[in-house]
C-alpha cells in the first residue's frame, strides 16, 4: 500500500476487524485511480455504445478512460449522466419491487444533485410522478438542472425539510433515501473526505439518518417500499440503521436478485437483507443499498384533495403550446407566475394538493416564459423529450461551436428574423437563439454557461456510429 491515501486509524482497524484477510487489497484499491462511469438517456440516445456495459444495468457504461465532460455537448444536452456505477443498483431495487397496476407517487428525498433522480425517471411510466427534494438551496438549483436538462415532465422539485413529509402519512408508494452520510465509500475521490472523517462525525451521520428515515417512513404508504441507501462502509450507518427502523415500526426487508459474478457483498444482519460494494470487488465506489417494505396498516393515510375550484387554463394559449409538445391536451399546462410548466393533468391536481404543503421550485416542465403578453420558448424546452421539432426552426452547430454558445458567446447562425431557433449538436438540441435583425442573441442561460477554456477535444462519443 502506497502512502498517497493516509486512512484514519479508528477507519483501518474496523475495516480489518469486517474484512479480516480482504483487508489489506480493500486497503490497496483505496490507492488506486477511481473509476469513470456514465448513464445514458434511452428517451434522447441516438448513437450505438461500443463501450463496456456495467452489469446492473440497462444503461450504464464504463469508458475507456476519462474525457472532458465540461466540453461536450451530449452532457450538457442530458443525453447522459456521469454517475457512480454501484449508484446505479438502484435500478434493480426498482426491479425487486412488485409492479403496480395504477399510477405511483415516488419520493427522491435527499436527491441532489440528481443522479438517482434522473435514473428514476427512466425507470418509472409516464403516468407515475416523482417529486424530487432537496433541503439546501444551492444544491436544490443544482437538482433542477439536471432534472431540467433530463427533459421529462413526470416530475416536481421541492426544496423541504424531512420533516415537512412526515405530515404528508401513508401518501407515497416508493421513497427513496440516499442519506448523507460520513462517506467513506468516495475516500479515494480525495483527501477532503478522509480529512472530515471521525469516530463522532460517524455516529452523528447515523443518528441523523435515523431522523431522516423516521421522517420518511411517516410518508410511506402501507405496503409502500423504502429504498435506503448510503456511500460508507459504516455498519451503523447501514444494515444497523435499517435493523432499528425494522424494529421501531412494521417492516420487511426485501431481497434483491443478483448475479454471483457482480461480486457484490450480501448483507445479512439480524433480519435485515443489504448490499455492499467494495472497490476490491467491484468496479466503483464504496456503497450500500437495502429495501424494506411496509406492512403495517397506518392509522393516518393521507386523502388528496385539491384545494378550491381549479382556474381552466387559457384557451388560446394552451392551443399554441400545444404546437410546441408533442401529444400534450391543452389540460396538461400550469402556470406559476410568467412561467408555465408542462405537466399530465393528472399530475396537476397533486401540485394543488402539494402547493400549500410544500416549497415547489419546479411543477413539471418549464417550457414558456410569458412577456408583455408573448409566450417565449424556456430554455427547459430544448431538452424536453417530448419537445416538437418541427415547431421551430433548428440550426446545427459543429463542436467548436456548439461550446461556443454554451459559453454564451456569439455565434454567427442563420435563421429567419425575428424569429426563435434551436440550436443543436449532432441531432441533439442545446437551446435557444433568436434573430432580431441586428443579430443573433443567445439564449443559453447564464447560470448554465461553460466557463472552462476551450480547447482540442474530442466527445466522450466520437466512435460511436448513429443509429436511426
Amino acid at each position: 500500500m502506497s502512502d498517497n491515501l493516509i486512512l484514519p486509524t479508528a477507519f483501518r482497524q474496523r475495516m480489518v476487524s469486517i474484512l479480516r484477510d480482504e483487508s489489506e487489497a480493500f486497503f490497496e484499491s483505496l490507492q488506486a485511480k477511481p473509476h469513470v462511469s456514465v448513464r445514458i438517456n434511452p428517451c434522447k440516445w441516438n448513437k450505438a455504445v461500443s463501450l463496456e456495459k456495467i452489469p446492473w444495468s440497462g444503461w450504464g457504461f464504463y469508458p475507456v478512460e476519462r474525457p472532458l465532460f465540461t466540453l461536450d455537448p451530449w452532457f450538457h444536452a442530458g443525453a447522459y449522466y456521469v454517475q457512480e456505477p454501484a449508484s446505479m443498483f438502484l435500478e434493480r431495487a426498482f426491479s425487486a419491487i412488485p409492479a403496480d397496476h395504477g399510477p405511483r407517487l415516488i419520493l427522491d428525498l435527499c436527491a441532489a444533485p440528481g443522479g438517482k433522480s434522473t435514473h428514476i425517471l427512466s425507470l418509472i411510466n409516464e403516468t407515475d410522478l416523482l417529486v424530487a427534494n432537496e433541503v439546501i438551496k444551492s444544491r436544490a438549483s443544482v437538482l433542477q438542472e439536471n432534472i431540467s436538462k433530463w427533459g421529462y415532465s413526470n416530475v416536481m422539485v421541492t426544496q423541504n425539510d424531512p420533516r415537512d413529509f412526515a405530515r404528508l402519512q401513508g401518501l407515497f408508494d416508493i421513497v427513496v433515501v440516499d442519506a448523507p452520510c460520513s462517506g467513506e465509500g468516495l475516500f479515494r475521490k480525495g483527501s477532503a473526505a478522509v480529512g472530515e472523517w471521525s469516530e463522532d462525525n460517524a455516529k452523528l451521520c447515523a443518528a441523523r439518518q435515523r431522523r431522516i428515515l423516521d421522517d420518511a417512513w411517516e410518508c410511506l404508504k402501507p405496503d409502500g417500499f423504502l429504498i435506503y441507501s448510503t456511500c460508507t462502509f459504516n455498519p451503523e450507518e447501514n444494515e444497523v440503521n435499517l435493523s432499528w427502523l425494522q424494529k421501531e415500526k412494521d417492516a420487511a426487508s426485501i431481497a434483491i436478485p443478483m448475479e454471483a459474478q457482480w461480486s457484490i457483498t450480501p448483507v445479512n444482519f439480524e433480519s435485515i437483507a443489504g448490499y455492499r460494494f467494495y472497490p476490491h470487488k467491484t468496479r466503483g465506489e464504496g456503497f450500500f443499498l437495502g429495501v424494506l417494505q411496509k406492512t403495517e396498516n397506518a392509522s393516518t393515510v393521507m386523502r388528496v384533495k385539491t384545494q378550491g375550484k381549479q382556474v381552466p387554463f387559457p384557451e388560446r394559449k394552451g392551443a399554441a403550446l400545444q404546437k410546441w409538445i408533442a401529444g400534450a391536451e391543452k389540460a396538461d399546462f400550469t402556470e406559476r407566475g410568467e412561467v408555465t410548466y408542462y405537466l399530465k393533468n393528472q399530475h396537476i391536481a397533486m401540485l394543488r394538493f402539494f402547493e400549500p404543503r410544500l416549497n415547489i421550485l419546479q411543477a413539471g416542465m418549464p417550457i414558456a416564459v410569458e412577456k408583455a403578453g408573448k409566450l417565449n420558448p424556456h430554455p427547459a424546452l430544448a431538452h424536453n423529450i417530448r419537445y416538437n421539432r418541427a415547431a421551430f426552426p433548428d440550426v446545427p452547430l459543429d463542436l467548436k461551436n456548439a461550446l461556443r454558445f454554451m459559453r454564451r458567446e456569439n455565434i454567427a447562425v442563420s435563421c429567419a428574423a425575428s424569429d426563435w431557433a434551436t440550436v443543436s449538436f449532432e441531432k441533439i438540441p442545446l437551446g435557444w437563439v433568436k434573430n432580431i435583425g441586428v443579430r443573433v442573441n443567445n439564449y443559453f442561460p447564464k447560470e448554465w454557461r461553460i466557463r472552462m477554456e476551450l480547447r482540442e477535444i474530442s466527445t466522450l462519443w466520437h466512435d460511436c456510429e448513429a443509429t436511426d
